[in-house]
């Protein structure tokens, strides 16, 4: 592929929804609506193959009946480096609670940025696709100068990072966090984050 431009090159706009192979669509339909409260949508009569669609939060999920549903295995370890949707809450004790009284399980996890926390509930839907719930707008997102890749690997090979005038810095994660600038004058620690996790378990009731 040949090397991009940054920016915008398709125009695109937003985002505007995931598809989800399903074992049982009913029952991703019954977990989508009555647990984060999206809404069932009309379907266009054209698609000849089983499947629903809904809205909510300002996207769409498009569930499709797996042609093979026998052959689905469902994950049970709750993996928050897993593949995940991640949707904002109002209240973290709300979500909490709600899934423990419905028998769902989650795990928790926190992460600190600079003395601000941010607080994240990780579970899975039906077919083992996970969602993440979370505070994150605690912490604000600021885009990185157009010119620089930055990367914080923690792999034991420090990540080096581009600054300006044609000079590097590592990124490794030490004592010192190393300083980054950002675009209009700032600057961030790329530093390692503080991370809490809590595994849950409670027994399983099907929705």
């Amino acid at each position: 592929m040949k090397e991009m431009k940054s920016g915008n090159p398709l125009q695109l706009s937003s985002v505007n929804h995931i598809s989800l192979v399903c074992k049982s669509v009913q029952q991703s339909l019954d977990f989508y609506q009555n647990l984060l409260g999206f809404a069932p949508v009309r379907r266009p009569g054209s698609l000849k193959f089983d499947g629903a669609w809904l809205f909510g939060h300002g996207i769409g999920i498009h569930l499709l009946q797996s042609e093979t549903p026998q052959t689905m295995t469902r994950k049970t370890v709750i993996n928050p480096k897993d593949n995940h949707i991640s949707f904002q809450c109002e209240s973290m004790a709300t979500v909490e609670k709600r899934l423990t009284e419905m028998g769902i399980d989650w795990v928790r996890q926190r992460v600190e940025e600079g003395g601000v926390y941010v607080d994240q509930l990780f579970f899975h839907d039906p077919d083992g696709f996970m969602i993440e719930i979370c505070n994150c707008d605690n912490i604000p997102v600021v885009p990185l100068a157009a010119e620089m890749v930055r990367s914080c690997d923690n792999n034991g090979i420090p990540a080096v990072v581009p600054l300006a005038g044609g000079k590097v810095r590592s990124c490794d994660n030490s004592s010192i966090p190393a300083v980054v600038p950002l675009a209009g004058g700032m600057v961030r620690s790329c530093s390692r984050l503080n991370l809490q996790q809590q595994q849950i378990h409670v027994p399983v009731v099907q929705l």
